[in-house]
């Protein structure tokens, strides 16, 4: 009985990927440690488990390899000036700022303190916004 074909969006075993692209297992786990944009889920006892987009890098990191005759090198230079060019076309959408409703009359000794835990709120959240960005 012949097995049944994964769906593209299902999960690949380590020796699934290998056959389906008929490289040994330990190829895909050197590569694993030459481009960390690879990271496979691991679950109980190492078994690794391949996205489709890990299977996507996997089948475009083969290609570029023993198609196109990139060194491994070459091929981490090439992804990592990839992923330079995809962030700086799709930077970090900013947070809008959030439209406050008008603070009703609160008691006079109350006020400054909710005043000045905003204030901080807001300082933390653009502290964090431009840590985003580096």
């Amino acid at each position: 009985m012949p097995a049944l074909a994964k769906s593209g969006s299902a999960f690949r075993t380590i020796g699934e990927l290998s056959g389906e692209l008929g490289i040994p297992q330990h190829i895909l786990r050197y590569w694993e440690t030459r481009f960390p944009q690879l990271r496979p889920l691991q679950r109980a006892g190492n078994r690794r488990y391949y996205r489709p987009e890990d299977v996507a890098l996997v089948k475009r990191i083969h290609a570029l390899l023993s198609e196109e005759g990139y060194t491994v090198k070459g091929v981490q230079k090439l992804l990592a000036s990839r992923r330079r060019q995809e962030a700086a076309e799709d930077p970090q959408p900013t947070r809008a700022e959030p439209q406050h409703a008008e603070i009703p009359a609160l008691p006079h000794i109350l006020a400054p303190a909710l005043y000045a835990i905003r204030d901080r709120l807001k300082q933390a959240l653009d502290a964090d916004d431009i840590a985003a960005r580096l």
